[in-house]
Protein backbone atom coordinates (compact mmCIF):
# COMPACT_ATOMS: atom_id res chain seq x y z
CA UNK A 1 0.00 0.00 0.00
CA UNK A 2 2.92 2.33 0.91
CA UNK A 3 4.27 1.57 -2.52
CA UNK A 4 0.82 2.79 -4.21
CA UNK A 5 0.59 5.60 -2.17
CA UNK A 6 4.67 6.54 -3.74
CA UNK A 7 3.86 6.14 -7.17
CA UNK A 8 1.04 8.53 -7.00
CA UNK A 9 2.47 11.52 -4.98
CA UNK A 10 5.39 10.89 -7.20
CA UNK A 11 3.28 10.66 -10.50
CA UNK A 12 1.34 14.17 -8.89
CA UNK A 13 4.21 15.80 -8.07
CA UNK A 14 5.81 15.14 -11.88
CA UNK A 15 2.39 15.84 -13.63
CA UNK A 16 2.96 19.39 -12.01
CA UNK A 17 6.13 20.30 -13.00
CA UNK A 18 4.19 22.36 -15.99
CA UNK A 19 3.10 24.69 -13.21
CA UNK A 20 6.59 25.64 -13.05
CA UNK A 21 7.26 26.75 -16.68
CA UNK A 22 8.72 30.25 -16.92
CA UNK A 23 7.23 32.77 -19.12
CA UNK A 24 9.22 34.00 -21.79
CA UNK A 25 8.89 37.81 -23.09
CA UNK A 26 7.58 38.45 -26.55
CA UNK A 27 10.21 39.84 -28.85
CA UNK A 28 9.07 39.03 -32.25
CA UNK A 29 7.52 41.87 -34.29
CA UNK A 30 5.74 42.11 -37.01
CA UNK A 31 7.35 42.01 -40.97
CA UNK A 32 7.18 45.09 -42.07
CA UNK A 33 6.29 46.59 -38.92
CA UNK A 34 7.11 50.37 -40.13
CA UNK A 35 5.37 50.04 -42.98
CA UNK A 36 6.26 49.05 -46.75
CA UNK A 37 9.91 49.00 -47.66
CA UNK A 38 9.91 52.51 -48.96
CA UNK A 39 8.47 54.21 -45.82
CA UNK A 40 10.37 56.69 -44.24
CA UNK A 41 11.08 54.81 -40.92
CA UNK A 42 12.08 51.44 -43.35
CA UNK A 43 14.72 53.69 -44.83
CA UNK A 44 18.07 52.62 -42.26
CA UNK A 45 16.84 50.14 -39.22
CA UNK A 46 20.04 49.02 -38.26
CA UNK A 47 20.93 52.02 -36.03
CA UNK A 48 20.07 50.88 -32.55
CA UNK A 49 22.55 53.37 -31.06
CA UNK A 50 19.45 55.14 -30.51
CA UNK A 51 17.84 53.23 -27.72
CA UNK A 52 20.07 54.70 -25.24
CA UNK A 53 19.23 58.39 -26.35
CA UNK A 54 18.20 60.64 -23.53
CA UNK A 55 14.79 62.99 -23.57
CA UNK A 56 17.81 65.46 -23.50
CA UNK A 57 18.62 65.24 -27.12
CA UNK A 58 15.31 65.41 -28.05
CA UNK A 59 14.68 68.47 -26.27
CA UNK A 60 18.04 70.46 -26.54
CA UNK A 61 16.63 73.95 -25.29
CA UNK A 62 18.19 74.86 -21.72
CA UNK A 63 15.17 76.93 -20.66
CA UNK A 64 12.69 73.90 -21.77
CA UNK A 65 15.37 71.54 -20.06
CA UNK A 66 14.65 73.06 -16.77
CA UNK A 67 10.97 73.12 -17.06
CA UNK A 68 11.18 69.74 -17.36
CA UNK A 69 13.62 69.15 -14.88
CA UNK A 70 10.78 71.02 -12.18
CA UNK A 71 7.83 68.87 -13.74
CA UNK A 72 9.73 65.78 -12.89
CA UNK A 73 9.72 67.12 -9.46
CA UNK A 74 6.37 68.41 -8.57
CA UNK A 75 4.04 66.65 -10.63
CA UNK A 76 1.50 64.98 -8.29
CA UNK A 77 0.79 62.07 -11.24
CA UNK A 78 4.71 60.73 -11.35
CA UNK A 79 4.67 60.85 -7.31
CA UNK A 80 1.15 58.40 -7.47
CA UNK A 81 2.89 56.46 -10.03
CA UNK A 82 6.14 55.95 -7.90
CA UNK A 83 3.78 55.24 -4.98
CA UNK A 84 2.37 52.36 -7.12
CA UNK A 85 6.19 51.33 -7.95
CA UNK A 86 7.08 50.98 -4.40
CA UNK A 87 3.53 48.82 -3.71
CA UNK A 88 4.74 46.21 -5.98
CA UNK A 89 7.47 45.97 -4.81
CA UNK A 90 6.70 45.33 -1.37
CA UNK A 91 4.41 42.58 -2.71
CA UNK A 92 6.99 41.07 -4.62
CA UNK A 93 9.08 40.94 -1.16
CA UNK A 94 6.23 39.16 0.37
CA UNK A 95 5.71 36.52 -2.11
CA UNK A 96 9.14 35.68 -1.81
CA UNK A 97 9.21 35.84 1.62
CA UNK A 98 6.70 33.08 1.14
CA UNK A 99 8.89 30.20 0.49
CA UNK A 100 9.69 30.58 4.38
CA UNK A 101 7.55 29.09 7.01
CA UNK A 102 5.54 31.36 9.63
CA UNK A 103 6.30 31.61 13.31
CA UNK A 104 3.80 32.94 15.69
CA UNK A 105 3.46 32.88 19.73
CA UNK A 106 0.28 32.31 20.87
CA UNK A 107 0.51 32.27 24.94
CA UNK A 108 -3.18 31.50 26.72
CA UNK A 109 -4.18 32.06 30.12
CA UNK A 110 -7.49 30.82 32.34
CA UNK A 111 -8.66 31.39 35.44
CA UNK A 112 -11.67 29.21 37.27
CA UNK A 113 -13.21 28.77 40.51
CA UNK A 114 -12.68 25.32 42.62
CA UNK A 115 -14.47 24.00 45.45
CA UNK A 116 -13.22 22.61 48.09
CA UNK A 117 -14.36 19.68 50.40
CA UNK A 118 -17.09 16.95 50.24
CA UNK A 119 -19.55 19.63 50.42
CA UNK A 120 -18.37 22.64 48.69
CA UNK A 121 -17.70 24.22 52.12
CA UNK A 122 -14.77 26.32 50.40
CA UNK A 123 -14.01 28.22 47.12
CA UNK A 124 -10.56 28.98 45.49
CA UNK A 125 -9.04 30.31 42.53
CA UNK A 126 -7.37 27.87 39.97
CA UNK A 127 -5.21 29.18 37.13
CA UNK A 128 -3.51 27.48 33.90
CA UNK A 129 -1.78 29.00 31.03
CA UNK A 130 -0.15 27.69 27.86
CA UNK A 131 2.31 29.46 25.92
CA UNK A 132 2.62 27.45 22.75
CA UNK A 133 5.33 28.47 19.73
CA UNK A 134 3.73 27.20 16.37
CA UNK A 135 4.96 26.78 13.02
CA UNK A 136 3.20 26.53 10.03
CA UNK A 137 4.76 26.04 6.66
CA UNK A 138 3.33 25.58 3.01
CA UNK A 139 5.83 22.71 1.48
CA UNK A 140 3.68 24.07 -2.15
CA UNK A 141 4.30 21.40 -4.00
CA UNK A 142 2.02 22.27 -6.89
CA UNK A 143 4.30 25.28 -7.75
CA UNK A 144 1.61 27.98 -6.48
CA UNK A 145 4.74 29.88 -4.25
CA UNK A 146 7.00 29.83 -7.00
CA UNK A 147 3.93 31.48 -9.57
CA UNK A 148 2.76 33.58 -6.79
CA UNK A 149 6.71 35.11 -7.20
CA UNK A 150 7.05 35.15 -10.41
CA UNK A 151 3.74 36.95 -10.70
CA UNK A 152 4.26 39.51 -8.19
CA UNK A 153 7.63 39.96 -10.60
CA UNK A 154 5.17 40.74 -13.82
CA UNK A 155 2.58 43.04 -11.52
CA UNK A 156 6.49 45.31 -10.47
CA UNK A 157 7.70 45.53 -13.98
CA UNK A 158 4.36 46.92 -15.32
CA UNK A 159 4.28 49.36 -12.04
CA UNK A 160 7.42 50.35 -13.49
CA UNK A 161 6.70 50.43 -17.10
CA UNK A 162 3.43 52.74 -15.92
CA UNK A 163 6.11 55.03 -14.01
CA UNK A 164 7.99 55.63 -17.52
CA UNK A 165 5.00 55.92 -19.14
CA UNK A 166 3.58 59.08 -16.52
CA UNK A 167 7.06 60.23 -16.56
CA UNK A 168 7.39 60.61 -20.77
CA UNK A 169 4.07 61.66 -20.60
CA UNK A 170 5.07 64.71 -18.28
CA UNK A 171 8.21 65.53 -20.61
CA UNK A 172 5.96 65.45 -23.74
CA UNK A 173 3.13 68.03 -22.67
CA UNK A 174 5.44 70.44 -21.07
CA UNK A 175 7.47 69.80 -24.28
CA UNK A 176 3.96 70.74 -26.03
CA UNK A 177 3.16 73.53 -24.03
CA UNK A 178 6.74 75.17 -24.86
CA UNK A 179 6.65 74.92 -28.26
CA UNK A 180 3.22 76.16 -28.10
CA UNK A 181 4.27 79.24 -26.68
CA UNK A 182 6.83 80.03 -29.02
CA UNK A 183 4.63 79.96 -31.55
CA UNK A 184 2.32 81.76 -30.33
CA UNK A 185 5.43 84.34 -29.61
CA UNK A 186 5.76 84.08 -33.39
CA UNK A 187 2.32 84.73 -34.39
CA UNK A 188 1.77 87.45 -31.81
CA UNK A 189 5.73 89.28 -33.17
CA UNK A 190 3.97 88.70 -36.90
CA UNK A 191 0.86 90.54 -36.54
CA UNK A 192 2.31 93.19 -34.46
CA UNK A 193 4.41 93.69 -37.76
CA UNK A 194 1.58 93.53 -39.79
CA UNK A 195 0.39 95.98 -37.40
CA UNK A 196 2.64 98.36 -38.03
CA UNK A 197 2.88 97.78 -41.81
CA UNK A 198 -0.94 97.66 -42.70
CA UNK A 199 -1.33 101.49 -40.63
CA UNK A 200 1.13 102.76 -43.13
CA UNK A 201 -1.08 101.36 -45.88
CA UNK A 202 -3.85 102.97 -44.43
CA UNK A 203 -2.31 106.30 -43.84
CA UNK A 204 -1.49 106.08 -47.75
CA UNK A 205 -4.82 105.29 -48.53
CA UNK A 206 -6.18 108.13 -46.40
CA UNK A 207 -4.18 110.49 -48.01
CA UNK A 208 -5.31 109.19 -51.52
CA UNK A 209 -8.53 110.02 -50.60
CA UNK A 210 -8.00 113.24 -49.61
CA UNK A 211 -6.44 114.52 -52.44
CA UNK A 212 -9.46 112.88 -54.58
CA UNK A 213 -7.48 109.76 -56.11
CA UNK A 214 -9.24 106.84 -53.93
CA UNK A 215 -12.42 106.64 -52.99
CA UNK A 216 -13.85 106.40 -49.23
CA UNK A 217 -14.72 103.13 -49.49
CA UNK A 218 -11.34 101.74 -50.28
CA UNK A 219 -10.27 103.90 -46.75
CA UNK A 220 -13.29 101.94 -44.86
CA UNK A 221 -11.93 98.40 -46.41
CA UNK A 222 -8.07 99.19 -45.34
CA UNK A 223 -9.28 100.19 -41.62
CA UNK A 224 -11.40 96.95 -41.40
CA UNK A 225 -8.29 94.64 -42.29
CA UNK A 226 -6.25 97.05 -39.54
CA UNK A 227 -9.00 96.11 -36.89
CA UNK A 228 -8.99 92.64 -38.07
CA UNK A 229 -5.40 92.29 -37.11
CA UNK A 230 -5.82 94.33 -33.79
CA UNK A 231 -8.40 91.53 -33.14
CA UNK A 232 -6.05 88.55 -33.82
CA UNK A 233 -3.39 90.25 -31.53
CA UNK A 234 -5.76 90.23 -28.61
CA UNK A 235 -6.70 86.90 -28.99
CA UNK A 236 -3.12 85.95 -29.32
CA UNK A 237 -2.00 87.20 -26.57
CA UNK A 238 -5.06 85.74 -24.43
CA UNK A 239 -4.16 82.35 -26.04
CA UNK A 240 -0.24 83.05 -24.58
CA UNK A 241 -1.53 83.56 -20.95
CA UNK A 242 -4.02 80.74 -21.01
CA UNK A 243 -0.66 78.28 -22.37
CA UNK A 244 1.27 79.67 -19.51
CA UNK A 245 -1.30 79.16 -17.05
CA UNK A 246 -1.60 75.01 -18.41
CA UNK A 247 1.85 74.79 -17.63
CA UNK A 248 2.02 76.84 -14.22
CA UNK A 249 -0.61 73.87 -12.95
CA UNK A 250 1.10 71.16 -14.96
CA UNK A 251 4.12 72.62 -12.82
CA UNK A 252 2.35 72.92 -9.92
CA UNK A 253 2.93 77.06 -9.39
CA UNK A 254 1.07 79.62 -8.97
CA UNK A 255 0.65 81.25 -12.24
CA UNK A 256 3.29 83.28 -13.86
CA UNK A 257 5.00 83.76 -17.04
CA UNK A 258 7.27 81.35 -18.37
CA UNK A 259 10.63 82.03 -19.39
CA UNK A 260 11.60 80.89 -22.76
CA UNK A 261 13.61 81.66 -26.26
CA UNK A 262 12.69 83.04 -29.44
CA UNK A 263 11.32 80.13 -32.20
CA UNK A 264 14.36 79.16 -33.84
CA UNK A 265 14.38 76.92 -36.45
CA UNK A 266 12.82 73.67 -36.48
CA UNK A 267 15.38 70.89 -36.95
CA UNK A 268 15.17 66.75 -36.43
CA UNK A 269 17.96 65.42 -34.48
CA UNK A 270 20.40 63.88 -36.77
CA UNK A 271 20.83 60.52 -34.03
CA UNK A 272 17.59 59.50 -35.73
CA UNK A 273 17.03 61.06 -38.53
CA UNK A 274 17.51 57.91 -41.00
CA UNK A 275 14.91 55.29 -39.38
CA UNK A 276 14.47 53.31 -36.35
CA UNK A 277 15.07 49.71 -35.13
CA UNK A 278 12.09 47.37 -35.11
CA UNK A 279 13.80 46.02 -31.37
CA UNK A 280 13.11 49.61 -30.30
CA UNK A 281 9.87 49.23 -29.41
CA UNK A 282 10.97 46.94 -26.72
CA UNK A 283 11.75 50.42 -24.55
CA UNK A 284 8.23 51.28 -24.90
CA UNK A 285 6.04 51.32 -21.88
CA UNK A 286 3.05 50.00 -23.66
CA UNK A 287 4.82 47.78 -25.05
CA UNK A 288 6.11 46.31 -21.76
CA UNK A 289 2.53 46.66 -19.34
CA UNK A 290 1.27 44.58 -22.22
CA UNK A 291 4.11 41.87 -22.29
CA UNK A 292 3.85 42.03 -18.23
CA UNK A 293 0.35 41.53 -18.11
CA UNK A 294 0.43 38.62 -20.67
CA UNK A 295 3.08 37.22 -17.81
CA UNK A 296 0.86 37.66 -15.11
CA UNK A 297 -2.26 36.24 -17.44
CA UNK A 298 0.12 33.14 -17.97
CA UNK A 299 0.87 33.09 -14.58
CA UNK A 300 -3.01 33.19 -12.85
CA UNK A 301 -3.27 30.26 -15.50
CA UNK A 302 -0.72 28.77 -13.86
CA UNK A 303 -1.97 28.75 -10.36
CA UNK A 304 -5.51 28.12 -11.78
CA UNK A 305 -3.98 24.62 -12.94
CA UNK A 306 -1.73 24.20 -9.37
CA UNK A 307 -5.20 23.91 -7.89
CA UNK A 308 -5.94 20.36 -9.19
CA UNK A 309 -2.54 19.09 -7.85
CA UNK A 310 -2.34 18.25 -4.18
CA UNK A 311 -0.98 21.10 -1.27
CA UNK A 312 1.41 19.77 1.46
CA UNK A 313 2.12 21.73 4.68
CA UNK A 314 3.92 21.14 8.11
CA UNK A 315 2.59 21.99 11.66
CA UNK A 316 4.50 22.21 15.14
CA UNK A 317 4.02 23.21 18.46
CA UNK A 318 6.60 23.91 20.80
CA UNK A 319 5.82 25.25 23.91
CA UNK A 320 5.07 24.92 27.55
CA UNK A 321 1.63 24.11 29.41
CA UNK A 322 0.53 23.71 32.92
CA UNK A 323 -2.03 24.44 35.88
CA UNK A 324 -2.35 25.46 39.26
CA UNK A 325 -1.25 23.34 42.20
CA UNK A 326 0.47 21.03 39.50
CA UNK A 327 4.01 20.70 38.75
CA UNK A 328 5.89 23.67 37.65
CA UNK A 329 4.81 22.79 33.97
CA UNK A 330 5.38 19.97 31.30
CA UNK A 331 6.74 20.27 27.51
CA UNK A 332 4.33 20.83 24.69
CA UNK A 333 5.93 19.37 21.30
CA UNK A 334 3.38 17.89 18.43
CA UNK A 335 4.11 18.10 14.82
CA UNK A 336 1.76 17.46 12.00
CA UNK A 337 2.01 16.46 8.34
CA UNK A 338 -1.44 17.27 6.04
CA UNK A 339 -2.07 16.46 2.28
CA UNK A 340 -4.87 17.97 0.69
CA UNK A 341 -5.73 16.07 -2.77
CA UNK A 342 -9.06 18.33 -4.01
CA UNK A 343 -11.74 15.37 -5.72
CA UNK A 344 -14.46 16.90 -6.43
CA UNK A 345 -14.84 20.71 -5.70
CA UNK A 346 -18.40 21.35 -7.93
CA UNK A 347 -17.04 22.06 -11.36
CA UNK A 348 -14.98 25.33 -9.85
CA UNK A 349 -11.35 24.31 -10.56
CA UNK A 350 -12.42 23.62 -14.11
CA UNK A 351 -13.77 26.99 -14.64
CA UNK A 352 -11.19 29.34 -13.17
CA UNK A 353 -8.75 27.40 -15.41
CA UNK A 354 -10.85 27.93 -18.31
CA UNK A 355 -11.68 31.83 -17.25
CA UNK A 356 -7.52 31.68 -16.72
CA UNK A 357 -6.61 30.61 -20.46
CA UNK A 358 -9.39 32.94 -21.76
CA UNK A 359 -7.72 36.01 -20.04
CA UNK A 360 -4.40 34.32 -21.58
CA UNK A 361 -5.55 34.81 -25.10
CA UNK A 362 -7.64 37.67 -24.56
CA UNK A 363 -3.93 39.57 -23.11
CA UNK A 364 -2.09 38.15 -26.23
CA UNK A 365 -4.31 39.43 -28.55
CA UNK A 366 -3.95 43.38 -27.04
CA UNK A 367 0.14 42.61 -27.33
CA UNK A 368 -0.18 42.03 -30.82
CA UNK A 369 -2.19 45.07 -31.23
CA UNK A 370 -0.16 46.93 -29.14
CA UNK A 371 3.15 46.14 -30.98
CA UNK A 372 1.39 47.11 -34.01
CA UNK A 373 0.11 50.13 -33.29
CA UNK A 374 3.50 51.14 -31.88
CA UNK A 375 4.88 50.61 -35.84
CA UNK A 376 2.68 52.71 -36.82
CA UNK A 377 2.51 55.36 -34.36
CA UNK A 378 6.82 55.43 -35.32
CA UNK A 379 6.08 55.62 -38.95
CA UNK A 380 3.28 57.98 -38.30
CA UNK A 381 5.72 60.49 -36.40
CA UNK A 382 8.81 59.95 -38.82
CA UNK A 383 6.71 60.93 -41.50
CA UNK A 384 5.18 64.03 -39.97
CA UNK A 385 8.69 65.22 -39.07
CA UNK A 386 10.39 64.69 -42.63
CA UNK A 387 6.70 66.39 -43.92
CA UNK A 388 7.58 69.61 -41.71
CA UNK A 389 11.13 69.92 -42.93
CA UNK A 390 10.18 69.51 -46.44
CA UNK A 391 7.63 71.88 -46.07
CA UNK A 392 9.39 75.00 -44.19
CA UNK A 393 11.83 75.67 -47.24
CA UNK A 394 8.74 75.83 -49.28
CA UNK A 395 6.97 78.40 -46.50
CA UNK A 396 10.00 80.28 -45.83
CA UNK A 397 10.17 81.05 -49.83
CA UNK A 398 6.63 82.14 -50.06
CA UNK A 399 6.83 84.35 -47.29
CA UNK A 400 9.81 86.11 -49.13
CA UNK A 401 7.83 85.93 -52.25
CA UNK A 402 5.08 87.33 -50.83
CA UNK A 403 6.91 90.07 -49.21
CA UNK A 404 8.03 91.25 -52.47
CA UNK A 405 4.72 91.26 -54.09
CA UNK A 406 3.15 93.30 -51.03
CA UNK A 407 5.95 96.06 -50.87
CA UNK A 408 5.77 96.07 -54.98
CA UNK A 409 2.15 96.37 -54.96
CA UNK A 410 2.28 99.01 -52.18
CA UNK A 411 4.52 101.01 -54.10
CA UNK A 412 2.19 100.82 -57.08
CA UNK A 413 -0.70 102.05 -55.32
CA UNK A 414 1.66 104.95 -53.76
CA UNK A 415 2.07 105.64 -57.41
CA UNK A 416 -1.58 105.18 -58.41
CA UNK A 417 -1.31 102.54 -60.62
CA UNK A 418 -2.85 99.83 -58.06
CA UNK A 419 -6.21 99.57 -56.27
CA UNK A 420 -6.59 98.97 -52.91
CA UNK A 421 -8.11 95.84 -53.84
CA UNK A 422 -4.67 94.66 -55.35
CA UNK A 423 -2.68 95.76 -51.80
CA UNK A 424 -5.52 94.15 -49.73
CA UNK A 425 -4.67 90.83 -51.42
CA UNK A 426 -1.29 91.46 -51.09
CA UNK A 427 -1.32 92.13 -47.61
CA UNK A 428 -3.65 89.49 -46.54
CA UNK A 429 -1.78 86.50 -48.49
CA UNK A 430 1.53 87.86 -46.92
CA UNK A 431 -0.02 87.16 -43.40
CA UNK A 432 -1.46 84.46 -44.21
CA UNK A 433 2.15 82.76 -44.83
CA UNK A 434 3.69 84.03 -42.68
CA UNK A 435 1.49 82.61 -40.00
CA UNK A 436 1.12 79.33 -42.04
CA UNK A 437 4.79 78.83 -41.50
CA UNK A 438 4.69 79.42 -38.08
CA UNK A 439 2.56 76.39 -37.46
CA UNK A 440 4.56 74.51 -39.58
CA UNK A 441 6.97 75.12 -37.50
CA UNK A 442 4.41 74.29 -34.43
CA UNK A 443 3.65 71.14 -36.47
CA UNK A 444 7.25 70.19 -36.83
CA UNK A 445 7.84 70.80 -33.36
CA UNK A 446 4.38 68.36 -32.45
CA UNK A 447 5.63 65.63 -34.61
CA UNK A 448 9.03 65.46 -32.50
CA UNK A 449 7.15 64.94 -29.60
CA UNK A 450 5.35 62.62 -31.20
CA UNK A 451 8.59 60.50 -32.46
CA UNK A 452 10.07 60.45 -28.69
CA UNK A 453 6.81 58.97 -27.55
CA UNK A 454 6.81 56.40 -29.76
CA UNK A 455 10.46 55.19 -29.65
CA UNK A 456 9.48 55.03 -26.11
CA UNK A 457 10.09 58.23 -23.84
CA UNK A 458 13.73 58.05 -22.85
CA UNK A 459 13.89 59.26 -19.26
CA UNK A 460 17.79 58.70 -18.62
Amino acid sequence: MRKYIYIVLAALVLSSCGVYKKYKSQDEAPQDLFGSGDSIAQVALNDSSIASISWREFFTDPLLQNLIDSALVRNTDLEEARIAVEQAQASLKAAKLAYLPSLSLNPQASISTKMFGTAGSGTGLGYSYNLPLQLDWNIGISGSVTVNKRKAKAVLEQAQASRQATQANIIATVAQYYFQLLMLDKELEVLIQTDSLWNESLETEKALWENGQAYSTAVNQMESSCMDVKLQIFDTKRSILSAENAMCRLLRMTPQPIARHKWGEYRLPERFGTGVPATLLENRPDIKMADQALAEAFYNTALARSQFFPSFSLQGILGWIGESGADPGAMLLKALASLTQPIFAQGKLQAQLKIAKLNQEEKLGSYVQTVIDAGNQVNEALADCQVAKDKDQLYKRQVVVLQDAYDGTHELMNAGKASYIEVLTAQESLLSAQLNEAENLYDGAKALIGLYIALGGAIQ
